[in-house]
């Protein structure tokens, strides 16, 4: 087999095997499976960096929303049995990063660059974004599936009051120390990766460091980001029937915050593009 053609083929056998296993463990629907398997080929068919990032936000992400879940069933008015993720939740979660992994492929093909803005400020531009974007999925996850677990009482992070667990903006210090952690994981991801897959100079090298803390704070931020629209442009309520928090108005709901101007998705992808945003303009400067 050609030497080009090798990358795609084990890309399309792991993403196929990834996408069937996590069809089996209800982790994704049907169509979530398949649109998996397309942003997973993508990412691996181009860079095995970047599908690491996706594949480390993947499966972390799917283990701890199926921790506790007895627990989350009784606070979780949208609960799914594995947390099953359609194709429109895979879309929101990794479009925008397979847009930049296609537009980097484009630009340099499948090498694998270090950051370095005096080589090429596109390229660390988009590698930055691409971090972001996991980053603030990931952080975004964990806090979430941990943080509602914590027997700390959630706060509204717009009025610090103390809410129900479940509520859209309620933010605890273990959920947000759960996103830094998430965060972290991701930059580690890409750091260590990179000892096998790039040769920098021994200074660059060294800078590659600062891809951990910054994805911290990434992970911080899409959070916190999240949090502060969901407390403001998401809608949750407490059914008094479901004995419940949900996220629609209705006949039986008393309002805790927020307006429906937002769905859940919709939060997520706005989160989510300002996160990729910010960390691809603050690598640009940094590295």
């Amino acid at each position: 087999m050609e030497k080009h053609l090798i990358q795609p083929a084990i890309a399309a056998l792991l993403s196929f095997v990834i996408a069937v296993r996590a069809y089996k463990r209800k982790s994704l629907n049907l169509s979530g499976a398949v649109s998996g398997f397309i942003v997973m080929f993508i990412h691996l068919a181009v860079n095995y960096r970047f599908g690491a990032m996706l594949l480390v936000f993947f499966f972390t992400s799917s283990k701890f929303t199926k921790f506790g879940e007895d627990r989350k069933r009784k606070l979780d008015a949208d609960f799914k049995e594995g947390g099953q993720r359609d194709w429109i939740q895979v879309l929101f979660n990794g479009g925008i990063a397979t847009l930049l992994v296609l537009t980097s492929w484009k630009l340099i093909g499948s090498q694998d660059r270090c950051l370095d803005s005096k080589e090429s400020r596109i390229i660390t531009a988009l590698i930055g974004g691409i971090i972001g974007q996991y980053c603030c999925c990931n952080g975004d996850t964990w806090s979430s599936e941990l943080g509602i677990l914590s027997n700390e009482e959630p706060r509204l992070i717009t009025t610090f009051k103390p809410v129900r667990r479940g509520t859209n903006g309620g933010v605890t210090k273990a959920g947000l120390l759960a996103a830094a952690a998430a965060g972290s994981v991701i930059g580690l991801t890409f750091v260590v990766m990179g000892f096998f897959t790039t040769k920098c100079t021994s200074d660059v090298t060294v800078k590659q460091l600062f891809v951990i803390p910054l994805s911290a704070l990434a992970g911080v931020c899409g959070s916190v980001i999240d949090s502060l629209l969901g407390a403001t442009l998401q809608f949750s309520g407490f059914c008094t029937v479901r004995k419940k928090v949900v996220g629609k108005p209705g006949p039986t709901v008393k309002r805790i915050s927020g307006l429906a101007v937002l769905d859940n998705n919709a939060v997520n992808l706005v989160s989510i593009l300002l996160t990729t945003a910010i960390t691809s303009i603050a690598f640009l400067y940094i590295f």
